[in-house]
């Protein structure tokens, strides 16, 4: 959801992770926002996330590189 009042991982909806971005859906910078975000909280660089489909729609296929849906679940849940 671009444009949300501040970035933030909401959590697992139907299947998805539900994530909110304040950047603004143009030029590719709500994107940005998006796998920065991810980036920074699963503790990967920024190379190993990118969305691969969906770059103008809301739902969004992102691949993090070298990360299972496990690890992702892991890393988000805490220590």
């Amino acid at each position: 959801m671009p444009r949300a009042a501040k970035s933030e991982i909401v959590g697992w909806l139907d299947g998805a992770l539900k994530i909110r971005v304040a950047a603004v859906p143009q030029g590719g910078r709500a994107n940005d926002a998006l796998e920065k975000l991810l980036a920074d909280t699963l503790g990967v660089r920024r190379s190993r996330v990118r969305v691969i489909a969906g770059h103008g729609s809301a739902r969004k296929l992102v691949e993090i590189e070298g990360m299972d849906r496990g690890e992702i679940d892991r890393r988000l849940s805490g220590p």
